[in-house]
């Protein structure tokens, strides 16, 4: 560059990887914190009317009414991912 002559950057293969890591590591990022797309509880008379979460499982277990799908966590810790109802009277997060 002492001759007055201008280098210009030409980027390389290592620079495109890199460039191309940074992206996926940003797209993984971005992807990995959406919203969850469980369903809510429904607001009905029903629902409102449980107090304890144990409750839940009086349906929604192997032997109720609407068991809980094949491959559903386990554990009774259902206002992790689902929201409660409007008015419900159990006890809140």
């Amino acid at each position: 560059m002492s001759n007055g002559q201008n280098q210009s950057w030409r980027p390389t293969k290592r620079d495109a990887m890199f460039l191309g890591i940074v992206a996926a590591v940003i797209i993984l990022l971005v992807l990995g914190t959406s919203e969850r797309t469980t369903k809510d509880v429904p607001s009905d008379e029903t629902h409102r009317a449980v107090s304890k979460l144990s409750e839940c499982l009086s349906c929604h277990g192997a032997e109720g009414v609407r068991p809980q799908p094949v491959g559903h966590i386990k554990g009774g810790q259902c206002f992790q991912c689902h929201i409660q109802p409007k008015g419900w009277r159990g006890a809140s997060k």
